[in-house]
């Protein structure tokens, strides 16, 4: 199992069997995750359609872990409570980009963990030399979306691309001659 672990968080890079918990039953799920399940999940925008896509790149791409789904918990509750999630859409592209996405459930909003899990998903990213730069796409009505990709030191690029119509896109790239963006 691959995790991140920041001051408050442990960040969980979900599996195939996570995955498939999430969208079959809650106590599977929570036994899967290792952590409680807070019965409003899943957190915004996040629909049974989401959730397939992720368990089918998950099932396609079995050594591309860390590239897809990551499960936010919330440490200081025993035992962890899932908080939110998020990641990547997917392996680094030939140029070196990822895109990331994060949500968190209503009740953990405006405490900062968003911005703690997207810093910890950027620097993971980083960590990969192949990464040249992180890209997130918003819409302009999520303004603690937007608070967040700018707290993580996130770029405004303007219109989202087509595929992702009235959205708008971000990018942090990596600090040129270092390691890390």
């Amino acid at each position: 199992m691959i995790t991140i672990s920041t001051a408050r968080l442990t960040l969980i890079a979900a599996t195939p069997a996570m995955a498939r918990a999430e969208l079959r039953d809650p106590i599977e799920f929570a036994h899967e995750v290792g952590c409680t399940v807070p019965l409003d999940w899943p957190p915004p925008l996040n629909d049974p359609a989401s959730m397939t896509w992720y368990l089918e790149y998950l099932i396609a791409h079995p050594s591309a872990g860390g590239w897809s789904k990551w499960y936010f918990a919330d440490r200081r509750a025993e035992p962890y409570l899932l908080v939110g999630n998020g990641g990547f859409k997917g392996a680094p592209s030939l140029n070196g980009t990822v895109e990331i996405g994060y949500s968190i459930l209503p009740a953990q909003q405006r405490n900062g963990l968003a911005s703690e899990a997207v810093e910890a998903l950027v620097e993971w990213a980083f960590d990969h030399s192949e990464v040249r730069r992180v890209i997130a796409h918003t819409y302009p009505d999520l303004h603690a979306s937007i608070s967040v990709l700018r707290r993580n030191g996130f770029l405004e690029l303007g219109a989202g691309p087509a595929m992702e119509p009235g959205t708008i896109q971000f990018e942090r790239r990596r600090a040129v001659g270092s390691g890390r963006g």
